[in-house]
């Protein structure tokens, strides 16, 4: 064992005692950090227009800031952005992460000082976790790849401006630096296709143990290696042990990754976003992930039911149900106050506070009043998938069919692009709307009350999501394809690709 193996033991032993303290008390925890999140902002400008600083419990404060998303908070960012000190938060922010928004084009997520270690321990944690429950952490001793957008940093009136995983990739731990790649050069190359060209050169050779990265992203990188070699990926890094992953559901992409490698290998999941690290996979036994309440955030949960009414029940931890969906809203230590981060989760354990990500709180199909949310489209997909074991899908995406052109009752139409595709698409589609009628009660009504006719399912040729991509110009390791869309924008240009 290498030295970094055997101090990593000892390390994770103290951060999960240190955990163990604040899970055992998630509401007293959160009542912390509102109090300083106050404390710290009543002499913000934001702070002076709400009155913070005569809001003193959780209901004064929900009656003094409203929930927000980025355009409703965007005249206070675009102040930050244009360097004016003390709007949101004491001082200038460290950093800006700068995210595509579905709705805003480019947006602009202050990071602090005070944030950005946690954004770095989030990490950390989640793996000294998996090395405290399982033992081992002999991968540390060998090559860790991290499949991140651009380190490239610039400036806007004296703020560094970057992706998040760009930005995070200056504050690796030193100890962890002489062990990961791909090289600073590597990773500053702009073209996704020729930067994924270049990681592959550098890493084929080396003693691969862990790879981090968004699911189909890393796929694209195993297919590439497989083109190069003609081998599985436990026999290009037979090291490989430990795949980190987030930003969306493993589960539509597992099937096909594993038989990439061609061996099963552990996994953690984190939750990582500009706004801030909110939970990780802290066991490999346990459903969910931890919800990180220690991390200069203080949460509010509202029931998904709820979020579009003009005065929706906003929840802290300690009125949370098991079950029940809520969307996510964040105040938090770089300046974010009632914002609607677009998440939303579903508790399956409150002791620990562990959650599921259900979905995308705008990302839904209700064209007809069913509400079809995130969670239960891949889940009817991980349902048809089990029931045909020849298949693997790469990607797919879901949208409603208004104007059938062909005449006939509307429907919700699949586009997926197959690595496998079933031996019986009629079965599989059949599959796929059975599920669905059984997840939702108003699909269910819709399709038996002939107001919609069942699902079709559209196969798109092999790589069409990537040609997609490059044409929208978002090839790239942090680009995701929405699982489901109330129009069809994204299916129309897939089309195509049938």
């Amino acid at each position: 064992m290498g030295i970094r193996s055997v101090l990593a033991k000892p390390l994770a032993a103290f951060v999960v005692k240190q955990r163990h303290r604040w899970e055992a008390n998630p509401a007293g925890i959160q009542e912390v950090w509102l109090q300083k999140l106050l404390a710290s902002a009543r002499r913000t400008a934001f702070g002076r227009d709400h009155h913070l600083g005569e809001v003193h419990t959780a209901t004064e404060f929900q009656q003094a800031v409203p929930i927000r998303d980025y355009e409703d908070l965007k005249p206070y960012i675009e102040r930050v952005v244009g360097g004016e000190p003390d709007v949101l938060w004491p001082g200038k922010p460290a950093y800006l992460a700068k995210t595509s928004g579905t709705t805003s084009g480019v947006k602009y997520i202050p990071l602090s000082k005070e944030s950005v270690p946690y954004h770095i321990s989030g990490a950390r944690d989640a793996l000294l976790s998996y090395v405290h429950e399982t033992g081992r952490a002999e991968f540390l001793d060998k090559k860790l790849i991290f499949l991140s957008g651009s380190p490239e940093l610039t400036t806007k009136n004296g703020i560094h401006v970057g992706r998040l995983s760009g930005i995070v990739n200056h504050h690796v731990p030193a100890y962890l630096r002489s062990n990961q790649l791909p090289s600073l050069e590597t990773n500053t190359i702009d073209d996704w296709e020729t930067k994924l060209d270049r990681i592959i050169d550098e890493t084929l050779s080396q003693p691969m143990s862990l790879i981090s990265g968004i699911p189909p992203w890393v796929q694209m990188y195993f297919d590439r290696i497989q083109a190069r070699t003609g081998k599985k990926i436990k026999d290009v890094f037979p090291h490989f042990s430990l795949f980190v992953y987030g930003g969306v559901n493993f589960e539509p992409y597992r099937a096909k990754l594993f038989d990439s490698i061609g061996k099963k290998v552990d996994s953690i999941e984190t939750y990582p976003a500009s706004e801030g690290f909110l939970a990780y996979q802290d066991s490999q036994t346990a459903e969910g992930l931890l919800l990180l309440l220690n991390q200069g955030m203080f949460y509010e949960f509202v029931p998904v039911e709820e979020f579009f009414t003009q005065n929706p029940c906003r929840l802290p931890i300690g009125e949370v149900e098991i079950g029940k969906n809520y969307a996510v809203i964040l105040n938090t230590n770089a300046g974010l106050w009632g914002y609607s981060l677009g998440d939303t989760v579903k508790f399956v354990s409150l002791n620990p506070c562990r959650v599921v990500v259900s979905g995308r709180i705008k990302h839904f199909i209700s064209a007809f009043g069913e509400h079809v949310i995130g969670e239960e489209v891949e889940k009817a997909m991980q349902y048809a998938v089990e029931h045909h074991p020849e298949t693997q899908v790469v990607e797919f995406t879901v949208a409603p069919q208004v104007t059938p052109p062909d005449g006939g009752l509307p429907y919700h139409e699949w586009l997926v692009e197959f690595a496998h595709p079933p031996q019986n698409p009629a079965a599989f589609a059949a599959d796929l709307d059975r599920r669905l009628t059984e997840l939702n009660v108003y699909y269910d009504d819709l399709i038996t009350g002939n107001i919609l006719q069942k699902l079709h399912l559209t196969p798109l040729r092999p790589g069409a999501f990537i040609e997609y991509k490059k044409t929208e110009g978002k090839l790239g390791g942090q680009n995701k394809v929405p699982r489901l869309g109330n129009d069809r924008k994204l299916a129309d240009g897939l089309e195509k690709y049938a």
